[in-house]
């Protein structure tokens, strides 16, 4: 469960990239708008975002937490959608978001602990972006992973309404066999799925998680009653809010599409949640089919770039070529836990086989990293 991006539609968010160039290139951490980079300082009590205001197109924000916990950082348009967000950024650490922003009004918030609202404040964006010169590669992109999105909300809900019918009927064991088939699919798009509002804590949040006076719900919930209560008998409720909470993503996911910088961030993203989540075996707690979430992310990290990858080549073939290598060794060394048509459980892996994969990973992230900015430079 993760919290990320806002989807834009058409010619505005290919035109929002305009910028992109110059963002990359800059290394000051106290330049504010347009061309720079606006500083951000966050404590466990204060975000300090040292500029309010920015032009249309492309704003990179520098986040430097100051503070003792781990926090994050969020941009917000207006019904909490989410434009992006950097999470897990430890104490002592600087992270970068990148993001397109319409003329509009939004809210800048640092996350302490990761948990709540945030600590927010307001940020104005005027004016209007220019478009890139490789906007019409830039628009097929996102149409192009429109189309995947849509092949996998179809499977979701699909596949949900199977879980959901096997735990109304009791099933444990058929449920425990498409737990992790729904999730896949789930964790193939959560670039898309994500984004609105409260659906994803109440899909896909995790009980560790789960903030004071909040009903513990979803994916989640339904996983520890089969394979900790082992006991389904009253689950119906909850299943039954799942399925309807998943045909909402499903409807907004299909009327939305991301922007290439959105696109190439939640490619990244992606493999930060591997790396952060499924790689220490914290996100499916009770069944441990944490490998199942993990190829998923991967598949979907790689559609992702598969959608940018004529921009992509057209600007910088080495490093497609690169991200290509990257991604064969981390398929390669997932495969060696395949067991039958799915993954081994994530008890079943020892300290090595974690390092390898978290390895291949981070090895992966990084030039992932630089796409944003590549496909949109002049």
């Amino acid at each position: 469960m993760r919290t990320t991006r806002l989807l834009v539609a058409g010619a505005a968010s290919v035109a929002a990239l305009s910028s992109l160039a110059a963002c990359g290139n800059s290394k000051s951490n106290d330049t504010v708008t347009g061309d720079g980079k606006i500083a951000v300082t966050a404590t466990d009590t204060d975000c300090k975002v040292a500029k309010t205001d920015a032009n249309a197109g492309a704003v990179q924000f520098t986040i430097t937490n100051k503070g003792a916990k781990v926090t994050e950082f969020y941009v917000y348009a207006s019904g909490d959608r989410v434009m992006g967000e950097v999470e897990n950024i430890a104490p002592g650490v600087t992270r970068e978001l990148l993001v397109d922003l319409a003329a509009g009004t939004y809210e800048t918030a640092c996350k302490p602990g990761m948990t709540g609202k945030g600590l927010r404040g307001a940020f104005k964006v005027s004016g209007a972006a220019k478009s890139a010169d490789n906007a019409g590669q830039l628009a097929e992109a996102t149409a192009s992973y429109q189309r995947y999105v849509r092949s996998q909300t179809g499977a979701l809900i699909d596949k949900t309404t199977e879980f959901v019918n096997a735990v109304k009927a009791g099933d444990i064991e058929k449920g425990k066999a498409l737990y992790p088939v729904a999730r896949t699919y789930w964790e193939r798009i959560e670039p898309v799925a994500e984004i609105f509002g409260d659906l994803d804590p109440l899909i896909d949040g995790r009980e560790a998680d789960l903030e004071a006076g909040k009903e513990f719900t979803g994916f989640h919930k339904l996983e520890k009653d089969l394979w900790v209560a082992k006991d389904v008998s009253k689950s119906g409720p909850i299943a039954d809010r799942l399925l309807s909470d998943v045909q909402k993503i499903v409807d907004e996911a299909n009327k939305a599409e991301l922007t290439p910088v959105q696109l190439a961030n939640g490619a990244k993203e992606l493999l930060d949640e591997v790396a952060t989540g499924k790689i220490t075996g914290e996100e499916d707690a009770f069944s441990h089919t944490d490998l199942w979430d993990f190829a998923a992310n991967v598949e979907g990290s790689k559609a992702a770039i598969a959608a940018l990858r004529p921009a992509l080549d057209a600007k910088d073939a080495a490093l497609g070529k690169t991200i290509d290598e990257k991604f064969a060794a981390v398929e390669a060394a997932l495969e060696k836990h395949r067991s039958g048509d799915g993954w081994k459980v994530y008890t079943d892996l020892n300290q090595t086989d974690l390092k390898e994969l978290t390895d291949v990973i981070n090895a992966l992230a990084e030039p992932i990293s630089k796409v944003a900015t590549t496909v949109a430079t002049k």
